[in-house]
């Protein structure tokens, strides 16, 4: 049985937040057994926190937001994504503003700073939910499901009208080596359309070619990393709101799924283990 992990010293990251456009910096810090990811707001007074669980997310527009009383972050996927897929049960998350950097829109800054803090191991089991029955959520034609299965397997359909994107399908098997050289580094996706009416709601305020793969008349303005690079995306979206159910065991099938119906599946794992 593995033991829980931890970070072996602290590690700072400063960059911009995607949605925000405000400039913030994180500290990723050790934290004891049991503790989960827990996003400590520094800027606040007495530094209010909220843990990345499931139980606390209030919206899924465009990002996974997490609140606890004055204690509120949003756009935590990316950075989750990284701590779960490289096996890191506890940390706390200082951040000094809303949401963290979106740094190059994809999970690969994060792995590096978890690469370059290290990994400390402690003295309590891992709790790993290696799921017994289906759980499906469904809206639609949208739909997202973990099956049982002897690791951690994802399998995405992508469906999107722009011609340069299509239909896009991703079948992988997730481990830390898989996740960090063909997963991490898939960048979110923008539109150029879509900038001024997603900044009127708030949004995409810190959003630039340099933190996002932008199309415009059918074609990518920036050279891609992937030909599939969008459902690669959407799968690091998926690790990132299913590790708000804790580390799991599973086969995830998803076709056109989101942050809701992804934070709707969490729930429904944490429900069947009375941990809501």
């Amino acid at each position: 049985m593995q033991n829980e992990t931890t970070l072996a010293r602290r590690i700072s990251y400063t960059g911009i937040g995607l949605h925000s456009g405000q400039d913030v910096t994180i500290t990723l810090c050790p934290a004891p057994a049991q503790t989960g990811i827990v996003f400590v707001r520094t800027d606040l007074p007495e530094a209010p926190q909220v843990r990345a669980c499931a139980s606390y997310v209030t919206n899924t527009m465009r990002a996974t937001t997490l609140e606890n009383g004055p204690a509120k972050v949003f756009t935590v996927e990316h950075l989750l994504a990284a701590l779960a897929m490289l096996e890191v049960d506890n940390c706390f998350v200082e951040i000094n503003a809303v949401e963290p950097p979106v740094a190059d829109g994809s999970s690969l800054v994060f792995v590096r700073l978890i690469e370059e803090a290290g990994k400390q191991e402690l003295a309590a089991p891992r709790q790993i939910f290696c799921v017994t029955r289906e759980h499906t959520v469904r809206v639609d034609d949208k739909f997202i499901t973990i099956l049982p299965y002897d690791g951690l397997r994802v399998s995405f359909t992508s469906v999107n009208p722009h011609p340069a994107l299509g239909v896009q399908f991703g079948d992988y098997e997730i481990n830390p080596a898989t996740f960090t050289e063909q997963i991490a580094p898939a960048r979110t996706i923008g539109f150029m359309h879509e900038v001024k009416a997603l900044q009127a709601k708030g949004l995409a305020l810190g959003g630039s070619m340099d933190n996002a793969v932008v199309y415009e008349d059918g074609k990518a303005l920036n050279p891609l990393r992937f030909p599939d690079e969008l459902v690669r995306h959407k799968i690091l979206d998926v690790l990132g709101d299913l590790a708000l159910a804790g580390q799991l065991r599973g086969h995830i099938i998803a076709v056109k799924s989101g942050h809701a119906l992804n934070t709707a599946l969490a729930r429904d794992i944490l429900a069947s283990q009375n941990r809501l």
